[in-house]
């Protein structure tokens, strides 16, 4: 039985470069939409914990980019003065989701 190749769904990247190259503007879009969100919620010292959840919320589907990270990590330290239990769950979930064990275990990076 011969396998015959099967045509190529043309929306599907064509190589791994065309995915990565997608990821990246992805990552980039996010930094560019997040940033101004997290800088507001910061500069205005909201408390407005629906927000600011739903921005942690979003910020961790790209936590595997540096710069998302960052924000990240600054809106879980604006975040610990208003809710520190809280705050600890977004700390854990970005740990779950993006650390490897070792970094896990490590304290102080937040």
């Amino acid at each position: 039985m011969s396998h015959r190749p099967t045509p190529r769904d043309e929306s599907a990247p064509g190589t791994i470069a065309e995915l990565a190259g997608r990821i990246e503007s992805l990552n980039r879009q996010a930094v560019a939409g997040y940033t101004p969100v997290v800088e507001d919620i910061l500069r205005s010292g909201s408390r407005d914990v629906a927000h600011i959840e739903r921005t942690l919320d979003g910020l961790l589907d790209f936590c595997g980019y540096p710069p998302i990270v960052e924000l990240y990590r600054s809106l879980c330290r604006h975040y610990w003065a208003i809710d520190p239990e809280a705050t600890a769950r977004y700390v854990e979930y970005y740990r779950e989701v993006w650390d490897s064990e070792e970094k896990a275990d490590v304290e102080g990076a937040w």
